[in-house]
């Protein structure tokens, strides 16, 4: 697991111990920053599902001024520190350990605004739908704000989702990956 591209292309990413966090592969990554990007003039990212810290970390190595990192994994917590770190990003970062809920929550009570917002979750804890609605509902979403929602293949995701709007679908074998944009209400 590495950086793809950007100003830390190639830099080696740490794993989270065991089989609870399922990173992103380099393959899958590299695909999901050519539909979105692939680079950024600043703005602001949520890796809400964070796990090791890839996708967030990518999004800054790709021009992105700062990134929320959210898990709720002890280990992966420790895990992403230790990749923000060593690709020299952690002051670009604020990590959580929450919830994605209450942290979503929280980021509404501090009215932060997204540009870019990665959902990851556990397949089986998917609730990828409703928590775009309530970043969409509670204005945590800027204009033209992407979403990118990686969830298992055989789960299909609704096509609108208050302002957001999804515009592309790939599957990677188990996995698909679904971007949604949000337009103007």
């Amino acid at each position: 697991m590495r950086v793809v591209s950007g100003s830390k292309k190639g830099h080696p990413l740490q794993a989270v111990p065991g089989k609870g966090t399922r990173p992103t592969v380099d393959k899958v990554k590299e695909s999901v920053f050519n539909m979105i990007g692939p680079y950024f003039e600043g703005g602001t990212a949520l890796d809400l599902y964070a796990g090791t810290g890839g996708l967030g970390i990518e999004a800054l190595s790709r021009g992105m001024e700062r990134c929320v990192f959210v898990d709720a994994n002890r280990k992966a917590i420790s895990v992403i520190y230790d990749n923000l770190t060593a690709t020299g990003f952690r002051e670009q970062a604020e990590v959580y350990r929450n919830d994605a809920n209450r942290a979503l929550q929280a980021l509404i009570k501090r009215e932060l605004v997204f540009h870019v917002v990665f959902l990851d979750p556990p397949y089986a804890e998917q609730k990828i739908e409703s928590q775009i609605a309530m970043m969409d509902n509670h204005n945590l979403l800027a204009d033209g704000a992407v979403i990118v929602a990686e969830h298992a293949s055989d789960d299909v995701l609704a096509d609108k989702i208050g302002s957001v709007r999804k515009i592309k679908e790939s599957n990677y074998g188990l996995t698909t990956i679904t971007i949604y944009t949000k337009h103007s209400t």
